[in-house]
């Protein structure tokens, strides 16, 4: 039995529509939701929920809190997985990387639509992180739209509404 951690940060994979306001926001976890439609044999889940923000929001200090909460979540599970808000993505992974060398892989994930959108690319990215957690060797990685990148060296590519590795454009 594999044992994954899932931190909760926020960003536009757990965004809601607010029907009052008309806008989507942070404001209540669909985590539970989404986890509930997949098939995890073989593997426990514990969720740590941490903080609700759009990445666009966060301080270094959440970056380094994300960072410090995941590297002790790989002291004691199988792997970890990051939920977290696409634009700011990366500057999570790189604090992660540039702050140790985790003992299991540690996976970085979000959505470009929320998964509350029919359209959302949510379900996938998520199933693709806790698959890339249980495979892949130590390390920090972004898993994201069918490839799985090592940190140092992802970025948004917002030309293309993904990630990539290489020279930024």
């Amino acid at each position: 039995m594999k044992h994954i951690a899932i931190i909760q940060t926020g960003g536009t994979i757990e965004k809601t529509y607010d029907q009052f306001s008309g806008l989507l926001g942070n404001n209540v976890s669909v985590l539970d939701f989404l986890l509930d439609q997949l098939v995890l044999e073989g593997v426990t889940v514990h969720r740590q929920p941490l903080m609700n923000k759009d990445s666009l929001d966060m301080t270094l200090e959440d970056h380094q809190l994300i960072a410090t909460v995941a590297l002790h979540a790989a002291e004691n599970s199988d792997g970890v997985v990051i939920v977290h808000g696409t634009d700011r993505l990366a500057t999570t992974g790189h604090t992660i990387y540039e702050m140790a060398t985790p003992k299991t892989p540690i996976i970085l994930t979000g959505a470009m639509r929320p998964f509350e959108l029919r359209t959302s690319d949510a379900t996938q990215n998520m199933t693709e992180a806790l698959l890339a957690a249980q495979l892949v060797e130590p390390g920090v990685y972004v898993a994201m739209h069918n490839k799985v990148l090592q940190f140092p060296g992802p970025y948004k590519d917002k030309e293309h509404g993904t990630f990539t590795i290489g020279p930024k454009k």
